[in-house]
């Protein structure tokens, strides 16, 4: 167990800004920081974070919460993983309990293969650094190829005994289950349910995920013997989708959004090269073909990819199609090959660090460039040939999404192919409308619910008169329960909520002396209504507890709360996905748009009559349902005179809201 003080002090350190900022390239806009949501794929930035509310809001796919719920949704921890990871983050000691093999046992399967995996690494590193063989065979081969120790320990490399069972019998022997060393594929099932090692002999290359926790592994023989598979990787697991992992980005994410640029290389090598050669915004696809799911991963960070390609140009034009798929996403694609016989990691290794980046900055170019030259050259003065290379150029210029790009592509490109720019351009138009066609015949997805965004504090609203059906909380995506029927009773109760979550601490200063807090006034006048709305009961029944000893609760305990419902109502409360501009409140300009915490007595004064005049309509109709099926005259007198009074008393409060303009 983590103590509530420990607790308490990850959350009050942890900045929203930073912790997303690891993940999410984010830039300045208004008030609020926007990215590219790492929830769901989008191409125009909708994912906001609030460096002064502690929250993120995605208004596309309604994600939202605090720095804790970011990192459990984003790497699905758990709650204790999340802070451990906060923890560790800002350097905050937190002691660890040894847990048993039971304790293990009773983790759910996803966790205990990300604990399984964290032990495997260990295993090897430690075969690596405190066995003879590890030392003789393993870390001899990685000081020959010339990694510093500061590397080998920083990238978790390690050594897979030359046994058939030596990571199986420790494994079993600090409690895993087999058949979870089954399913991360650190061990191979046979026949007879027996397991042996995946990994025998072969020097050990970690995997991580963005936060820094293994997922997989991949080894590399030290045999010449050509029978014997170089590399061996995890297979696919429940942690490990290898589609939507690249080597190296958990050490490359911080250097690629500073430099604003993501070298892309081949393997594990090139990634240890050029980290070590000073060059830390590299990355690398493990030997796989580039796919979209790493694509996205890159343009969470740039949208700046530059390719280190080796001196093999039949390599490089089998991986023309997948650099395409780079432009199709919208990044900006530069190429750079190396001399033949070099790769990067050997140019490292031969030419030093300092002519290494040198190399860099002269010798990269555009690759639709890059691509019409080296397809030129092989078509040579073959008409044929040179008609196929027009039309390769013009496919993948049509990827591009800028037009702006397009247009210098295409002028560009007619005079590297020696034709007229026209008759590009009607390639271009002729390639994109085939592409329209086909997509007009594919079975479309409906577009997702559209909702009003939610209201916070950051500007005025657009109408601050709307009713509390508009506002109330409403996430962009649809909302905060799709099963939950968002009644115009739900509504309101999730107005005061929101009321209470942004204004609760203000003064009611036409109250009294004025020393009595919003939440006082609100709570005061609604003691005899309960939500329906679970959520917003919720909510409200933490400020009742809280008043009760004269004091408002802190918005930020609702925003990682385990109830999903609960935590996106609080943040969907606060969310603004619009500021108001500086140029609009100016003395100079005499120009001054009011916001709404100007207009509090009519915010809390409407919400309060609302929701009464709500409760009087509800008992009204079933007062009415009663003296459908009273027989008794006097109890239907009694009945009457009820009705008559509750109906005075919506009259009156018809008339607050519908004529009253309270000052």
């Amino acid at each position: 167990m983590i103590k509530q003080e420990v607790i308490d002090k990850v959350l009050e350190t942890a900045r929203i800004e930073e912790v997303v900022g690891d993940f999410v390239d984010l830039k300045k806009r208004g008030t609020s920081l926007i990215g590219n949501c790492p929830f769901h794929n989008e191409k125009t930035p909708s994912f906001h974070v609030s460096v002064s509310k502690g929250i993120y809001k995605c208004f596309g796919c309604g994600a939202g919460g605090d720095s804790l719920k970011f990192v459990m949704e984003l790497e699905k921890f758990s709650y204790p993983e999340a802070i451990r990871y906060l923890a560790d983050k800002y350097s905050i000691q937190i002691e660890e309990v040894e847990r048993s093999p039971a304790q293990l046992a009773a983790q759910d399967k996803r966790e205990s293969l990300y604990v399984l995996s964290a032990w495997a690494g260990k295993f090897f590193t430690e075969q690596l650094w405190k066995t003879e063989m590890g030392q003789v065979i393993g870390l001899n081969y990685f000081k020959e190829r010339g990694y510093r120790e500061d590397i080998i320990k920083k990238f978790e490399l390690g050594y897979s005994p030359e046994e058939w069972t030596a990571l199986v019998d420790s494994a079993q022997q600090a409690g895993f289950h087999p058949s979870y060393l089954a399913a991360s594929g650190l061990a191979i099932e046979r026949d007879d349910k027996s397991l042996y090692d995946r990994f025998r002999g072969r020097v050990m290359f970690p995997i991580h995920n963005l936060t820094g926790r293994i997922i997989g592994f991949g080894g590399r023989t030290l045999k010449t013997d050509k029978k014997v598979a170089k590399y061996v990787n995890s297979p696919e697991s429940e942690i490990y989708h290898k589609s939507d992992v690249l080597y190296g980005l958990n050490f490359a994410k911080k250097a690629i959004m500073e430099e604003d640029n993501c070298y892309l290389v081949e393997g594990y090598a090139d990634v240890l090269s050029v980290h070590q050669a000073g060059v830390e915004n590299v990355v690398s696809s493990s030997g796989t073909s580039l796919t979209t799911g790493q694509i996205k991963l890159i343009s969470r960070f740039t949208k700046n990819v530059t390719i280190l390609y080796d001196g093999d140009e039949a390599g490089i034009k089998a991986s023309l199609r997948g650099t395409d798929m780079l432009l199709e996403e919208g990044l900006n694609v530069k190429v750079l090959l190396f001399p033949d016989g070099n790769d990067p990691d050997s140019y490292v290794q031969k030419f030093g660090a300092t002519a290494f980046k040198e190399y860099i900055k002269s010798n990269q170019q555009d690759f639709i460039f890059y691509k019409t030259n080296i397809l030129l050259r092989d078509a040579n003065n073959d008409p044929i040939k040179r008609a196929e290379v027009i039309r390769d150029v013009v496919e993948s210029i049509a990827l591009i999404p800028d037009e702006i790009k397009v247009s210098v592509f295409i002028r560009e490109c007619s005079s590297l192919l020696d034709i007229e720019e026209r008759i590009l351009l009607a390639e271009l138009n002729k390639i994109r409308l085939n592409r329209a066609k086909k997509a007009a015949r594919k079975p479309q997805n409906p577009p997702p619910a559209s909702g009003i965004p939610a209201m916070g504090m950051d500007g005025p609203p657009p109408d601050f008169f709307m009713t509390e059906e508009e506002r109330a909380g409403m996430p962009a995506g649809g909302s905060v329960e799709p099963h939950v029927q968002l009644t115009s009773e739900i509504l309101q109760e999730r107005e005061i909520v929101r009321i209470l979550i942004n204004y609760g601490d203000y003064l009611a200063t036409w109250e009294g002396d004025g020393n009595i807090p919003v939440a006082g006034v609100l709570l005061g006048n609604i003691g005899d209504i309960e939500f329906k709305d679970k959520a917003a009961a919720f909510i409200l029944k933490a400020y009742r507890d809280a008043a009760e000893n004269y004091e408002i609760p802190d918005a930020k305990q609702f925003y990682s709360n385990a109830d999903a419902a609960v935590s996106e109502l609080a943040i969907n409360c606060v969310a603004s996905k619009y500021a108001l501009s500086e140029n609009w409140n100016d003395d100079k300009r005499k120009i001054y748009v009011s916001q709404e915490y100007e207009h509090l007595k009519q915010l809390v004064v409407t919400a309060i009559y609302r929701i009464k005049k709500r409760k009087i309509e509800v008992e009204m109709h079933h007062i009415r349902e009663e003296m459908k099926h009273e027989k008794d005259v006097a109890n239907l007198e009694v009945l009457i005179f009820k009705y008559q009074k509750l109906k005075e008393a919506e009259r009156l409060l018809g008339g607050f809201l519908g004529n009253t303009i309270v000052k």
